[in-house]
């Protein structure tokens, strides 16, 4: 007699991984042979700089690396990552004790709630969000506060309006921008305000800065650059988006030296570090970060310009995001974003991402990703005018 597999609670309790689900939809459209244009994924679309793929290709021949990676990353890529933040953020990071490469961002954001949180205490997590801050913290144990990113507000939380009992057993909170999925920013009064805010009810705060390097007009700032944000902060950094690395996985943390070994030391029990050859690559990236990024963020930016507008004429009510390569798109008057995004796909062949995958307050917006040349963008717009909105 055999006996059925049940998996953990912990997994009952999440809803599909959202961009798993959209891209069974996608493919299975590719399948019955139709043209799709991909709008729903954030992956870029033009390859991997030259001069990255020929530092792997030589960092790849040395037999040492083909050993285990060291458990807090390669010394040579934390110094270039210590350097990076000085020129880019005036930060004063030391490689040895507040920089930690990473598996991709993703993973540490994943990791770090086991670092931090106990069984009962509430992790506050913004809404919409990337669903790994949700699922992480429910991992953990912790309960999940939501904090709604106001449209009024530049899709900031409104911290003034968290309960004040709730800060009884809040221990982290997550903040990301750039912001995923609306292009929101955040400024340094608003970081001022959460480090205060953190100092003062004994939180840490996780900031996902994947995005900021994807800027348009006024570079992101980072929470570290606020005075004493260090006792309380951790930020997340990416390469993947910055310099077109999805696949390569690979990231880094910063911030105050406890929370830094905190996170190395949930990583030392789960994984074994970045394969040496590609955290030599991304040491390149950094190095050559002021000529390699220009280029793509003049790419996104005349992409979004493009799309932007020719939302604009359709009548549709959309602003330009500040930074990201994503376009957050309030939903015609009488769709959701489920049924809006239903029929973009079955109608007019443009995947797009509902709201709804992100939260549970932005059933009303759905969102684009501009990883696409233009001229598909401005196809997309041409296939969108002909459905009746």
């Amino acid at each position: 007699m055999s006996t059925q597999f049940v998996k953990s609670e912990r997994l009952q309790k999440l809803p599909p991984y959202l961009f798993a689900e959209i891209d069974k939809k996608k493919k299975a459209a590719i399948a019955a042979g139709r043209d799709v244009i991909n709008l729903g994924v954030g992956d870029p679309d033009r390859p991997t700089p030259p001069s990255i793929i020929n530092s792997l290709q030589k960092h790849v021949e040395n037999p040492a690396f083909h050993q285990y990676a060291l458990d807090q990353g390669a010394p040579e890529l934390r110094q270039s990552i210590a350097t990076f933040c000085k020129s880019r953020y005036g930060i004063d990071l030391d490689p040895n004790s507040e920089i930690l490469p990473l598996i991709g961002s993703k993973e540490g954001i994943a990791h770090f709630p086991l670092a931090v949180l106990n069984p009962g205490d509430i992790s506050l997590v913004p809404d919409p969000c990337y669903p790994v801050y949700r699922s992480s913290s429910m991992f953990a144990g912790a309960d999940v506060y939501t904090m709604p990113l106001e449209p009024k507000l530049g899709f900031l939380p409104d911290i003034d309006a968290i309960p004040a009992d709730v800060f009884t057993r809040a221990r982290l909170m997550f903040l990301n921008y750039p912001n995923n999925p609306t292009g929101g920013v955040a400024d340094l009064p608003f970081f001022e305000k959460v480090v205060n805010l953190a100092k003062t009810h004994n939180l840490t705060i996780a900031q996902d800065a994947a995005y900021n390097e994807m800027y348009f007009d006024h570079p992101a700032p980072s929470i570290l650059q606020v005075p004493g944000a260090k006792d309380v902060a951790i930020e997340f950094h990416s390469l993947s988006k910055t310099f077109n690395m999805t696949g390569w996985r690979v990231g880094f943390a910063i911030g105050g030296a406890p929370q830094i070994a905190a996170l190395g030391q949930v990583k030392a029990n789960c994984d074994s570090g970045i394969f040496t050859a590609i955290q030599f690559a991304g040491k390149t990236a950094l190095d050559e970060y002021d000529t390699l990024t220009p280029p793509i963020r003049a790419l996104y930016k005349e992409r979004r310009d493009a799309f932007v507008a020719g939302l604009k004429k359709l009548g549709w009510e959309v602003k330009a995001p500040e930074a990201t390569f994503y376009v957050w798109i309030p939903c015609p008057k009488g769709y959701t974003s489920t049924e809006l995004c239903g029929r973009l796909l079955d109608e007019a062949n443009v995947v797009t991402t509902p709201g709804l995958g992100f939260g549970h307050t932005t059933d009303g917006y759905i969102r684009v990703a501009l990883t696409v040349e233009t001229p598909r963008l401005l196809e997309a717009i041409d296939r969108i005018s002909k459905l009746s909105l």
